[in-house]
């Protein structure tokens, strides 16, 4: 009898313990399941319905908003420049970070200065380095102007004024900002390689530039297509940096989909084509993480 009322004892105790982190994780479940999920739901709805300044589910329109939002102008633009500055980005900052990574790999003196140096930028938030790079490339008082005043009249970088280029310094300023997130991203996949595979292959007389080539990098596949899903979801979304950089202009020259969505939606009370930008957006970022998510999945199987 003792044992049985032993147990009955600690039944309460351990179904509290049970579900003590189920009641902990209940709130939060509950605001990310509305405020994320159902926002989502709520969006695609919008998308579907004649919303203009406010919502109005009472006129509901199919895929309308769709036809007309990849019929507009603005919306063309937005998609060539996410082209233009998602593969910049993505391309220059895997490059950069992995030679900044390599570098550091070597073991070298003052590695652990380098390393918080080349992380600081990802510290800021977008806005003060779109901020901080618009006055570093506005002619009248950033780089042109300061190479005047060191006496090199000729000189002259405008790109952040010009139509043609100024998505351009965008990418710049991004490439600042993430390159060494990716670097840190690479360095942690390098310093997981098997020491005893590196050395083996330096008995065998492979020289550092083919280890790296042949063996370290392709191991690091899965750090690859990390990087590769961060960044492409970065710039995505890119919002923040174009607006403090330059607020879409000149013209429509940087607007960016979630530019263009949040003008739509609020400054031109256009509420169901800027919900369809917004799903549009949501697909990309599908296209992106789902088969990622497959490819991870698959492999712990």
């Amino acid at each position: 009898m003792a044992p049985a009322l032993a147990r009955t004892r600690r039944a309460p105790r351990e179904t509290l313990q049970e579900l003590l982190p189920k009641i902990v994780l209940a709130p939060s479940f509950a605001l990310i399941l509305v405020f994320v999920y159902g926002f989502i739901v709520f969006t695609g709805f919008l998308s579907f319905s004649g919303s203009k300044l406010l919502p109005d589910f009472s006129t509901w329109v199919g895929f309308d908003n769709y036809v007309r939002l990849f019929r507009h102008p603005n919306w063309i633009v937005s998609l060539k420049n996410l082209a233009i500055f998602s593969v910049l980005y993505i391309v220059i900052c895997s490059v950069i970070g992995l030679a900044l990574a390599i570098f550091l790999d070597q073991k070298i003196r003052g590695e652990g200065l380098l390393r918080p140096i080349y992380l600081y930028p990802m510290a800021l938030s977008f806005i003060v380095t779109g901020v901080a790079w618009k006055w570093f490339l506005d002619p009248g008082i950033g780089l042109e102007h300061a190479m005047h005043e060191l006496g090199w009249d000729s000189f002259s970088f405008r790109w952040i004024k010009q139509g043609d280029m100024a998505i351009y310094t965008i990418v710049i300023a991004a490439i600042w900002q993430s390159s060494g997130f990716v670097m840190a991203m690479f360095l942690a996949g390098l310093r997981g390689v098997d020491n005893e595979i590196i050395k083996a292959a330096q008995i065998d007389g492979a020289s550092t530039l083919t280890i790296y080539r042949r063996i370290i990098i392709p191991l690091m596949r899965p750090v690859f297509l990390s990087a590769f899903v961060v960044l492409a979801h970065l710039a995505i979304k890119s919002y923040d940096l174009v607006v403090a950089m330059t607020d879409g202009g000149p013209g429509t020259a940087t607007w960016t989909p979630a530019l263009f969505m949040t003008k739509f939606t609020f400054g031109r009370n256009e509420m169901g084509m800027g919900a369809a930008s917004a799903i549009i957006m949501l697909m990309m970022i599908f296209a992106i993480i789902v088969p990622y998510l497959y490819s991870e999945l698959g492999q712990k199987k």
